[in-house]
Formats: structure tokens, C-alpha cells, sequence
């Protein structure tokens, strides 16, 4: 049976109109305008009248611990808040435990997520200083990109000689996904804190020691070695007003440099240290309101490209310490959109570049096929969210293992009321049907 959603807003390639979509399987089988109406048929009737039907939120930048670190996340209970968060589909990292950076570590992340995953999938593959040559045996067409740390990272994912990073560069057949902080500044600036405040100084110094220097200087090299190989680069969580000085303005297709920011970088900024501490303690750190204000702009000037989330759970006690001892990430999937919904309200930036900059632009830079729109032909991953949702956000509302939040006690205009995979939909109002898996992403290249 075909199934209509009619009446909705849709917002989808610029523009917002009243009308209906007609899911047949799991494709989009007609898109129609109000004026029209759908071939009625066989067809199942869902009323849509008052909410805005949104192509699924596509997240480029996800952190779901498992395996090994299960205590945090796991796929199935990460994926699960990410359906209650409009995302349909992530792209998630090398940094779990064993790290990402073999095949059969990449083959292992793929049957469980095939077994357990609410919504669609694909996962990085983990630069380091000597893989560089399984790089060739990657499916292009199924893993979505490569992950680099530059200058910053645990286990032996940091890669910093000019040798071994002129060797990643000009090896990769996929986008590279770059973190870029210089360790050298670092650490020189963590010992002059230390000098002063002790051994764990309090987490106002996060974004001292993590300086906008550090990002400048490892970005400005990432984008050097990106076109000294004529490599596809893809920044993530841009946090400094400094680092949009190397990004240019245009729109995602025509460039081989692309950036990301993050809901908390747009959201958060180093005065929300006084009160969140450690919960909103990241790497990189969030930074003044000047950067922040300033990330909001490159949004709406297409200096910035993406908002994925990276998103990070972690056990609240690993959140014990200070600027050196707390464990930097958070969760933030679940919320992402609704985050993003209360800025569209507050004129940071359009609904429509909302969807242009988590639905439209990872698929077009990550070339996912037939996803991140809403289009005749498309698989049907979309999401309904209300305008009139008002609800504040408690503990009991969270879905990540980890169980807490930085945005417990928010209250969000927004709600996310369906959330559709693959024609299927897998939650509603609060219920989920456990019986729907995702799909693996499939990527033309």
C-alpha cells in the first residue's frame, strides 16, 4: 500500500510549500504542491497539517563508542536517539575500541550496525602513521570517508610528520574528514596555565589551552596539504572566527574544501562554562561569543557547509575534573535539530538553510546516493517536526546510554514528531518500531 503525508510544509531545495509526498516502498513516489492533489488509489492517508515535513537529517559526524566502550553507547542505543532527533543517517568515527583503522575492525562496525542500527549507516576508516596503504582496498561506494587527527588525538590516530602526511594525502580515494588542532601549541600553552592555576585548571581554561591559535595553525595545514594533492578535504567542528579567514563563501558543489561546525559551537560559548562546566567541555573547546557569533555568519555566508553534531557521549563521570582531567564530548544528537529549529527562530539562519546545511550539503559532499532531499525517485528518509512543540527537556527525555545532556533544563519551541527511514517509520510521538533496521549508505563515486 502506497502511503500519503499531506498538508505539511515542505522545505526542501530553498523553498517551503504546502503539499504532499507520496511514499510507495521505500522511495518517494511523487512530491505534490497543494494545488495538486495525489492519485488516490490504494493510498494511506497520514494528516500533516501544521507540521514541516524536513528531508531526514543526515549526521557527517558521529561518535557511538562501540565496540569497546559500550558503557558510553552503543549503536543501537545512539541510533535510537538519533531517530528521536530527526537524523536518518550518520557517518560515524575511527576512535573506538579496537580504533577503526584495519578492515576487519571496519567490517565488524558494519554487521552490528546491519543487526542493530534504528537508522542508515556508514562509518570512517582511521588514518594513522602506517595504514595509508589499505587505503586502495577501501569500497568507496560504502565507506564514507577517511578520518584524520592532525596535531590532537588519543591512541595512534595522531598523525604529525610532514612525511606520513603528505603520504595520507596524496594515498586517499575519499574525502578526508580532518580534526585540526596543533599539539605543539597545546601543550605549550597548557604547561604556562599550569604554571599558574595547578595541575587541572578549571574548565574556563579549556579554550586558553585550546586556543584559537592552535585550530588556525593546524587548519591553515590541513587546507595546504589539500591542495598541494588536489585531495577532497572536509573540516570538522570549526570553532574560531579566525579559521573562516581560509574557507571561502560559495556553495558546497564548487569547492574541493568543505567545513563543519557543530550545534554546540553555534549554540554554546565560553560563558556557558560558569554554569554547564564540564558538560559542554569539547575538543575543540568552546571558545567567546565572538567566535561563536561569528560561526552563526559563515553559516549564512556559506563559509561553513555542514552542521554535524560530533556527537560524544560520555559516563558523567568521566566529566569529574577540570580543563585537563574532564573528559572532552558530549551527546547532543537527540536535540541537534530542535537546537538548530530555536536559532531558525531566533533569525540566526533560515529553515531552509537549515536543511540546505544538515541535509542537502552532507549528501552532496559525501556524494550519498539518493538521500538528503525530497525528491521523486529519493528513498523516503524525512522527519516531521512541529513548530508548537514547546517542551523542556529533562533527564527522563534522554536516549543516549551516557543519560545526560547539555541541554537538560532547555526548552525547545520545537518537537520532533515522526521520523521515516527508508519509507518505514521508525519513531513517533515518543514509540519507536524496534522491528526497522537502517541501511548502509551507498555513496556514487
Amino acid at each position: 500500500m502506497r502511503i500519503v503525508i499531506e498538508n505539511a510544509t515542505i522545505v526542501n531545495e530553498g523553498e517551503q510549500f504546502i503539499g504532499s509526498i507520496v511514499v510507495n516502498g521505500d522511495k518517494i513516489a511523487e512530491v505534490v504542491r497543494q494545488e495538486q492533489r495525489p492519485r488516490r488509489g490504494d493510498l494511506k492517508i497520514i494528516d500533516a497539517r501544521g507540521l514541516y515535513l524536513l528531508p531526514g537529517i543526515i549526521d557527517d559526524h558521529v561518535h557511538f563508542r562501540e565496540p569497546g566502550l559500550t558503557h558510553k553507547g552503543t549503536i543501537y542505543s545512539e541510533s535510537r536517539a538519533a531517530a528521536a532527533g530527526g537524523v536518518t543517517s550518520y557517518m560515524e568515527m575511527p576512535n573506538t575500541v579496537p580504533q577503526t583503522t584495519t578492515l576487519k575492525a571496519l567490517s565488524d562496525k558494519f554487521k552490528i550496525a546491519a543487526k542493530d542500527s534504528a537508522v542508515n549507516y556508514s562509518f570512517y576508516f582511521g588514518a594513522t602513521d602506517s595504514n595509508s596503504n589499505l587505503f586502495t582496498r577501501l569500497n568507496p561506494r560504502k565507506v564514507c570517508g577517511i578520518k584524520l587527527f592532525m596535531g590532537s588525538s588519543t591512541g595512534n590516530m595522531l598523525v604529525e610528520s610532514q612525511e606520513k602526511l603528505d603520504n595520507i594525502f596524496s594515498s586517499a580515494t575519499l574525502p578526508i574528514a580532518v580534526h585540526c588542532e596543533d599539539g605543539n601549541i597545546i601543550s605549550r600553552n597548557a604547561k604556562s596555565v599550569i604554571s599558574q592555576e595547578g595541575p587541572d585548571p578549571a574548565v574556563r581554561f579549556h579554550p586558553v589551552i585550546r586556543s584559537s591559535e592552535a585550530c588556525y595553525s593546524s587548519t591553515k595545514s590541513a587546507i595546504e596539504f589539500a591542495k598541494k594533492h588536489n585531495a577532497k578535504l572536509h573540516i570538522m567542528h570549526i570553532s574560531t572566527a579566525h579559521e573562516l579567514d581560509l574557507l571561502t563563501a560559495d556553495i558546497a558543489d564548487n569547492k574541493n574544501i568543505t567545513a563543519e561546525v557543530t550545534p554546540a559551537h553555534l549554540t554554546f560559548c565560553d560563558k556557558d562554562y560558569e554554569t554547564l562546566g564540564t558538560r559542554i567541555k569539547c575538543n575543540p573547546a568552546i571558545k567567546s561569543v565572538v567566535d561563536r557569533n561569528a560561526l552563526r555568519r559563515a553559516i549564512c555566508e556559506n563559509r561553513i557547509d555542514v552542521i554535524g553534531t560530533d556527537h560524544a557521549p560520555h559516563h558523567i563521570n568521566d566529566k569529574i575534573g577540570g580543563a585537563l582531567k574532564a573528559a572532552s564530548g558530549m551527546p547532543s544528537i537527540q536535540f541537534s535539530l530542535q537546537a538548530m529549529l530555536q536559532l531558525v527562530n531566533s533569525g540566526v539562519l533560515s529553515i531552509e538553510q537549515l536543511v540546505e546545511k544538515m541535509c542537502h550539503n552532507p549528501a552532496k559532499i559525501f556524494g550519498i546516493y539518493n538521500r538528503g532531499f525530497i525528491r521523486k525517485g529519493y528513498i523516503a528518509d524525512f522527519v516531521l517536526v512541529d513548530p508548537n512543540g514547546k517542551k523542556t527537556i529533562t533527564k527522563e527525555d534522554i536516549l543516549s546510554n551516557c543519560g545526560w545532556s547539555p541541554f537538560e533544563g532547555t526548552t525547545f519551541d520545537w518537537s520532533v514528531r515522526q521520523t521515516w527511514v527508508n519509507g518505514q517509520c521508525v519513531y513517533k510521538d515518543g514509540t519507536f518500531d524496534d522491528n526497522i533496521r537502517g541501511k548502509a549508505l551507498r555513496f556514487v563515486r
